[in-house]
């Protein structure tokens, strides 16, 4: 409510981007939203993505990067769990909008006759269903508190002047008017690149960057630009005079060591004031607080003492295809004070025909495998690879060497058991050899094998602890039951379970009916747990992952102490000792996001 009594107006910040892909249009708009939240304003998220998909679920990584999971379900593209990250916010399917939701709810309408015999156009139709959805959306709670957010940020994917954007920037033209002036700020993402013969900053791919922009309807009010180091007096004023934007609107994201530093980054460069006096704010939002920020970057930058996650995965060629497993790992190594080196090793490298094939490959995977201090297989689909990573468990197992399986992950580590220890040499899932004599792992009843897209089990679901003395129990501070996010269509086999279990193997956990496998442990094993859920995807700054922080724990020999002390029970925000100046002490939560990152989020 505003001071008159009447419902305060939503404001909108608009982030796109020129030139070229890949500039960290995610991160910056993330970074954007803690600039806001800093100022102690609400903040909510919206990503827009042109393409024709309804969603992010049947797309392959090696296409998008992976598919992040909401707790409502909803398959989303990656940025979303960026903002939920950085923000500490709970979106739901509707802030991911796509070209196929929009024409989808059009042609519905159309359908349904509720066009009244008009013929339906691009323009006003789509256009229209646009505006209206993130007008809708930006109205959700996404931080728990009753009441829209104060600020909608908003991320249109892909490049200025791409074919399959042209809706969105039409509609979004329009929807800068509908607003407002004094309600809408759009800040565009740009390349100012270096020409490295004279080691000069280029303006002209900016400048015409922004020349589109403007024919398109939409006039910047921020320019962000990337670069490798920060912009020249002479190149800001040069970009002002051709760009109509004043210099002090113009700011550089240049590389830094990790993207924590980014809001800081922001701030400094006075992002915030330029951004307010947009939005006609500047008298009720306070000066950004990022004192925990700067803390973090600067803790992160001083670690030392790495420990060593081999992670045994299909999509090994693309970081960003784990992304969200990347910063859970990221989360719990600097909550306790190690330096993260993930060895990425490609499931198929270390199968006995590659031994054959290309002997080389196969000796640097094992090398990258048996250098590891703690082993990680997590999701996929597909049978390329899965004798690998069975390999892989089977070497943790014997080894005693720290183990984390996710969804995929857990139904190999069952595999893997029942192979060599119950004997059966032919046992299998049914994704992978319909006709196995022994199915360990089965399609679930309720799952459709016609029709792939949102038809998995989905979204958050309840795991009740069947054991509280299990490390899983004990990790998630001894709770009765942990709410997690899923992503399947294939379960462990209720019926093998029980001869899974005297031979040695603990489901600590399932779902309500208790005939659903969600965590299955050994007991006898330092750290041996595999989860049908995905607890990356609820991994936040300060509140690592209950299971990340075990295999982390581990790995780095302080399982037991964690364990027996009980000092970080689920959810609650780590205190680190921060050492400044070589002697005095100062303590800080730690809520942390992708280190060891660029910018762009590219992973160094």
């Amino acid at each position: 409510m505003n001071k008159a009594g009447g419902m305060k107006k939503m404001k909108y910040v608009l982030v796109t981007g020129g030139v070229v892909s890949g500039l960290g249009k995610g991160v910056t708009a993330s970074s954007i939203g803690v600039l806001l939240k800093a100022c102690g304003l609400r903040v909510t998220s919206i990503k827009i993505d042109p393409y024709l998909n309804t969603d992010a679920g049947t797309m392959s990584p090696f296409e998008h990067g992976e598919v992040y999971v909401l707790d409502d379900g909803g398959e989303v593209d990656l940025d979303l769990g960026n903002y939920e990250r950085f923000l500490d916010i709970k979106l739901t399917r509707d802030n991911n909008i796509t070209t196929g939701k929009i024409y989808q709810a059009v042609i519905d309408k159309e359908r349904r006759g509720d066009y009244l015999g008009k013929t339906v156009q691009v323009v006003p139709h789509i256009t229209d269903a646009i505006q209206e959805w993130i007008e809708r959306v930006a109205l959700i709670p996404v931080d728990g508190q009753p009441g829209p957010a104060d600020v909608c940020v908003i991320e249109l994917g892909g490049t200025i002047g791409d074919i399959e954007s042209m809706p969105f920037t039409e509609a979004l033209g329009q929807f800068s008017y509908r607003v407002g002036a004094g309600n809408f700020c759009l800040i565009h993402v740009s390349l100012v690149p270096v020409i490295s013969a004279v080691g000069e900053q280029k303006t002209k791919p900016t400048q015409h960057s922004v020349r589109g922009l403007r024919s398109l309807g939409l006039t910047p009010n921020i320019l962000a630009c990337r670069s490798t180091s920060a912009l020249e007096e002479n190149v800001k004023q040069k970009l002002s005079q051709f760009c109509h934007v004043p210099a002090e609107n113009i700011i550089t994201l240049y590389d830094v060591p990790n993207i924590w530093h980014l809001p800081s980054l922001l701030r400094d460069q006075k992002a915030h004031e330029g951004i307010l006096g947009a939005l006609n704010l500047p008298g009720v939002a306070r000066e950004p607080n990022l004192k925990e920020w700067t803390s973090r970057a600067e803790f992160c930058d001083k670690l030392l003492e790495p420990v060593r996650i081999a992670v045994v995965g299909k999509y090994t060629g693309l970081s960003d295809s784990y992304l969200s497993l990347l910063k859970a790992l990221l989360h719990a190594s600097v909550s306790l004070r190690k330096k993260l080196v993930v060895d990425w090793v490609p499931a198929s490298d270390i199968e006995d025909e590659t031994a054959r094939e290309n002997p080389d490959a196969y000796k640097a995977a094992w090398k990258l495998l048996k250098g590891a201090d703690g082993v990680l297989v997590p999701g996929g689909f597909g049978d390329r690879g899965v004798e690998g990573k069975i390999l892989a468990a089977k070497y943790a197992r014997e080894n005693r060497i720290p183990f984390l399986g996710i969804c995929l992950g857990m139904q190999i580590a069952v595999i893997e058991f029942a192979r060599s220890i119950l004997g059966l040499q032919d046992a299998n899932s049914t994704e992978f050899d319909p006709d196995t004599k022994s199915p360990c792992v089965v399609f679930m009843p309720e799952g459709s094998k016609t029709h792939l897209g949102g038809t998995m089990r989905l979204g958050s679901r309840r795991t009740y602890f069947q054991v509280m003395d299990s490390k899983s129990a004990k990790l998630y501070g001894n709770r009765g039951f942990v709410d997690e996010r899923h992503r399947h269509r294939y379960e462990v086999n209720p019926d093998m379970v029980s001869s899974l279990e005297d031979a040695g193997l603990s489901f600590t956990g399932k779902d309500e009916t208790g005939q659903r496998m969600e965590i299955v442990e050994l007991p006898s094993h330092p750290y041996y747990i595999g989860t049908q859920f995905h607890p990356e995807f609820k991994s936040r700054p300060g509140k690592p992952s209950a299971l990340f922080l075990g295999l982390i724990a581990a790995a780095c020999g302080q399982l037991d102490p964690l364990l027996h002390a009980h000092k970080i029970p689920y959810g609650m925000a780590k205190k680190i000792s921060l050492y400044q100046n070589g002697n005095a002490t100062k303590f800080a939560k730690i809520p942390a996001d992708g280190i060891y990152s660029n910018c762009n989020g590219v992973h160094a």
